[in-house]
């Protein structure tokens, strides 16, 4: 309460080097806290506002992102003051949830428990552009066809979170943009409904600036002297702050009261709906939308000056929601229900600030709301009071595979990312619509060993989704034995299992694997190699290197490919967890040759014979020289008990990554 009560006390306190615009400081934290979540994305799960790299590059210096370096800059005291308590990650969302609350908006709830991150994060793909907010058909161009974005990307432009404010490339027209808006909102998770709730609130309080030339800023963060201790942005000639800064090159505000949440007379619908527009250019140059005829008394006051009123603003997005008949129905069904659009907002909010943070059980705090939400991928409680070595006795006597038991469980955790902590095997939703079906996962199989599993759970008391798990154990300690070691894979019960009605079919998609080189398996063929992929679940399952390469080699000898193909296969006992993978291929006895898209022949290298086949993903662990450098480890004689103990270590964190209950 004393670290809200500070931050709340920051919104009034304005600073002469950066001065708030109306005296508060509301709209700059929004905007900082919306950018750091939404940068987002579903198909991969990475960017979000979970890590706070809005610290770094290259997202503290794109152009969208101009001046939120002075919001941060405006929270140190708060960070150095409760220093360890607060992360910068939630401190930056906390700031700008508050900033709501400070501006008369009922807020639907907060929770703690991001954890900050210390450098760039070099595994998330922000687009091949060349140059900051580059064209459509420019070099590295996010788009193909007729305007198809790439994935995993959301944002229509290099350096910008969400949409062009100006229009497609600059040009306005409010129906192309509202496609744009549509496509990018959709892969942030967000639907028609929930883009309009944002757009709005989000534009209900603020303002945009650019009263100025954007050629006298200085360079961004990345680029400005050391002597701008990583401030960027700042004005080469004139004043540059308040009424003179320059941030997206729009200038004005959306709302008669910009400083304070209204719903109604002078609100966003109330302007939106109820005026003509025409497009006028701002004093940066930049395209807006500025209304034909209003009021004096509806013109919102200058941001330094109460003495002078400014015609209020919309930006082509803001546009598309009157224009774009979907979002036009939506808007007139806020205008008329206030109360209606202020709850839609308060969870939409909630959602855009949560949504990277995974299941419930991340959350910490007071404020962390009861109700359970379907894109929080609930599952409910398990059971830990079952008996679990009859589990295990029943398990190894239902006559499944090796083969089966490993491959199952693995399907059901590998789903777990990292990034945005959705997925893994618990909720056990390997048993619903749409992961029951998705090709990686081979149906058949799988169909018939859930039928006995769910025998199982039925019978013990145990939830499907600690069954899986615990048959991959099973399948483990079977594997280990079977090459002269005894181990036991440690097992912690009290996953639940999720059903269809806790499950967004829809949002799960997006989980199916394309790839999976742990079972030697693509999908189709792909521009990126099958190593590259690899490497790219391994960073999402965040898996080290060395771990991703006992996983990899063990799972080849303990038969776990897809459809049972032998490529990778280096050993004449499957099933047994030895070290065979890294013996033969570090073997000098052998040769390495292509004989087909993403197929070895392993030979002889005397006699020329074909010994086994491999893929890309096999050969690169002899051709990189860090996977290399693993790989001989592994295959040295005195490492055997090594690598199934690394081996059984992995299993378990994978097993467990979701498994948040037990931190």
């Amino acid at each position: 309460e004393a670290l809200k009560r500070d931050v709340k006390a920051l919104m009034t306190d304005s600073q002469d080097w950066w001065p708030a615009d109306w005296g508060h400081y509301g709209g700059l934290m929004i905007r900082m806290a919306w950018h750091s979540a939404g940068t987002y994305r579903i198909a991969d799960g990475r960017g979000g506002g979970g890590t706070g790299n809005q610290r770094f590059a290259p997202i503290n210096s794109w152009p969208d992102n101009a001046n939120l370096d002075k919001a941060r800059r405006l929270l140190w005291p708060i960070k150095r003051k409760y220093g360890n308590k607060v992360s910068w990650a939630d401190l930056i969302i906390l700031a700008g949830t508050l900033a709501y609350e400070s501006m008369g908006l009922k807020t639907f709830g907060f929770g703690f428990g991001r954890e900050d991150i210390w450098h760039p994060e070099k595994d998330t793909y922000w687009g091949a552009e060349k140059q900051w907010l580059a064209p459509t058909g420019s070099e590295g161009s996010r788009y193909s066809g007729e305007r198809d974005l790439e994935n995993p990307l959301a944002a229509v432009m290099m350096g910008l979170i969400y949409v062009n404010p100006e229009g497609v490339d600059g040009k306005p027209d409010p129906l192309k943009t509202a496609r744009d808006v549509r496509v990018t909102f959709a892969r942030m998770a967000m639907n028609d409904e929930e883009t309009v709730a944002l757009t709005a609130g989000g534009h209900t309080v603020g303002k945009a600036h650019g009263n100025g030339s954007a050629a006298n800023l200085g360079e961004s963060p990345e680029g400005a002297g050391i002597e701008e201790q990583g401030l960027g942005w700042n004005k080469r000639e004139g004043r540059g702050v308040g009424s003179d800064a320059v941030t997206s090159g729009l200038e004005g505000a959306w709302t008669t009261h910009p400083m304070k949440w209204n719903t109604g007379k002078g609100g966003y619908f109330d302007l939106l709906l109820n005026h003509e527009w025409a497009l006028q250019k701002s004093p940066a140059g930049a395209w807006q939308w500025e209304p034909v005829d209003i009021r004096e008394e509806d013109k919102p006051i200058d941001a330094e000056n109460p003495a002078v009123r400014r015609n209020p603003i919309m930006t082509d997005a803001d546009m598309a929601m009157k224009m774009d008949p979907a979002y036009r129905k939506i808007s007139e069904r806020f205008q008329k229900d206030p109360k209606g659009f202020e709850d839609a907002f308060a969870r939409a909010w909630f959602k855009l600030t949560h949504r990277d943070m995974g299941p419930k059980a991340r959350y910490i705090g007071p404020d962390v709301p009861k109700e359970d939400l379907i894109w929080q991928d609930p599952v409910p409680a398990g059971r830990k009071d079952y008996d679990g070595a009859a589990v295990k006795a029943k398990i190894a006597a239902a006559g499944l595979s090796v083969s089966e038991m490993v491959s199952t469980a693995w399907d059901s955790a590998r789903t777990f990312r990292g990034s945005d902590k959705r997925g893994g095997a618990n909720g056990a939703r390997i048993r619903l619509a749409p992961q029951k079906d998705w090709a990686g996962n081979e149906p058949a199989r799988l169909a018939k060993v859930l039928a006995v599993y769910e025998k199982i759970a039925a019978e013990t008391g145990a939830s499907a989704a600690d069954v899986i798990v615990l048959a991959g154990n099973v399948g483990v300690e079977k594997a280990a034995r079977a090459a002269g070691f005894d181990v036991t894979v440690p097992f912690a019960p009290g996953r639940g299992d999720a059903t269809a009605a806790m499950t967004d079919v829809e949002s799960f998609e997006v989980l199916e694997p394309l790839a999976d080189g742990f079972r030697n398996w693509l999908k189709k063929d792909y521009v990126v190699t099958a190593e590259e992929l690899l490497l790219d679940r391994a960073q999402l399952m965040r898996l080290t290197a060395a771990e991703m390469t006992a996983l990899v080699g063990g799972m080849r000898v303990i038969g776990t490919n897809h459809a049972g193909t032998q490529h990778g296969v280096f050993t004449d006992r499957v099933g047994a967890l030895s070290n065979d993978f890294f013996v033969n291929l570090t073997d000098i006895a052998y040769t390495w040759k292509p004989a087909g898209s993403n197929l070895y022949e392993i030979r002889d290298r005397k006699s020329g014979a074909v010994k086994w086949t491999a893929t890309r993903v096999d050969l690169v662990f002899g051709s990189n020289s860090i996977l290399r450098a693993y790989a001989e480890v592994y295959a040295q004689d005195d490492n055997r008990k090594k690598f199934v103990d690394d081996f059984v270590a992995a299993w378990v964190k994978v097993m467990n990554a979701d498994r948040y209950d037990l931190r």
